[in-house]
């Protein structure tokens, strides 16, 4: 079997976060970063060369793949922030608790286990700590 593309790095997420373009994106990375230092309570390691994630969980698929992965994070992109919160979507308690937040939260859009919000200005700030927040909790429950 492959190894996945995404992997822990020995990256500085500081020195990462340094880099973002444009300036307002990286002041937004900073902000994202103490919030996800705050609600998690863990250093934040690089997964491969853009995403910031913290914690880690191994768990093995249906299918028999095995998978190494971040329980919560983000990647500043250009675009939109991409946020990681792994609980919602592989948890029915968070899933709903994630989908009554959303109805508060701001403006955002979503994929299968992202967020994406273009700015933090258009979000309630306090809505998404308690994302992160049920999302760990979650993830915390599922894989101990």
């Amino acid at each position: 079997m492959t190894e996945p593309k995404t992997q822990i790095t020995e990256q500085d997420p500081a020195d990462f976060i340094a880099t973002v373009d444009p300036e307002a994106k990286r002041e937004e990375a900073r902000v994202l970063d103490a919030l996800f230092r705050k609600v998690t309570g863990e250093q934040p390691r690089m997964w491969g060369p853009t995403i910031i994630g913290y914690g880690e969980y191994r768990t093995t698929y249906a299918s028999g793949r095995d998978a190494h992965w971040m329980r919560a994070g983000f990647s500043p992109r250009k675009a939109k922030h991409s946020l990681y919160l792994m609980g919602g979507y592989c948890d029915e308690l968070a899933g709903q608790q994630r989908d009554e937040l959303r109805k508060r939260l701001g403006k955002h859009s979503t994929g299968k286990s992202c967020l994406y919000i273009n700015k933090l200005a258009d979000v309630d700030m306090s809505v998404l700590e308690e994302m992160i927040a049920s999302d760990w909790e979650a993830m915390t429950r599922r894989f101990p």
